[in-house]
């Protein structure tokens, strides 16, 4: 299937450093419908899709879906208001919304059960946007198959220089709570400062000091 409707919303309506016009993206309801229509309709398979191809499939689900999630509650000031909870419990990730190939899904399911369980991909957590302050930008451009490796790598370049969410020095790093609550993701392949330096923006010291910044969870708007 095609993203360009995905790719023509995101363009518009949604800035480089990733702030999203909402009401932009309500007034033009009628493609948004469209392109969640098209992804309910093509679920990826193994057998004609390849792993690219299903990897921004369910990038962009994900990240349209968040944005449906907020339209559907909008205005609201975070996404955390819509459904007050415990992560992986009964929180807003939780709600199954989300109808795809005849299954139902939420949050959770795409993050948890298939593009982390699946793809062992770490700069996944970079791709998909929890529609707040403090997340990766929601990316004003389509996931796709042909560019994916790059897109990733932008996504993890701009998420760790930006000061609002990493502040990186040589010898002392306060950076984003995702590099906590998902550590071991980011250390399959060595320790977090490994990760840090192959894909940040700085060289930081093995025995660099290190803080979390406190996690803003304010609509993304």
């Amino acid at each position: 299937m095609t993203h360009e409707i995905w790719d023509d919303l995101v363009q518009e309506h949604v800035t480089e450093g990733g702030v999203v016009n909402y009401k932009g993206i309500i007034q033009d309801s009628v493609q948004f419908n469209a392109y969640l229509d098209m992804l309910a309709s093509h679920h990826p398979n193994t057998s004609y899709w390849t792993s690219d191809e299903r990897l921004a499939y369910w990038i962009n689900a994900y990240n349209a879906y968040t944005v449906k999630l907020i339209l559907d509650h909008y205005p609201v000031e975070s996404i955390k208001d819509i459904k007050k909870g415990i992560p992986l419990v009964n929180s807003v990730w939780d709600i199954q919304f989300i109808e795809i190939g005849g299954k139902t899904y939420d949050l959770n399911n795409i993050e948890h059960g298939i593009l982390r369980k699946e793809f062992y991909e770490p700069r996944i957590h970079f791709a998909i946007n929890c529609a707040s302050v403090s997340c990766p930008r929601l990316r004003n451009e389509a996931f796709s198959a042909e560019k994916i490796e790059s897109q990733l790598q932008s996504q993890a370049m701009s998420f760790l220089s930006d000061p609002i969410k990493n502040q990186l020095t040589t010898d002392h790093i306060r950076i984003s709570k995702l590099f906590s609550w998902f550590k071991g993701d980011f250390t399959n392949d060595g320790s977090l400062i490994d990760f840090l330096n192959a894909h940040g923006p700085i060289h930081i010291d093995k025995n660099a000091k290190l803080d979390y910044l406190t996690y803003d969870w304010n609509l993304n708007e």
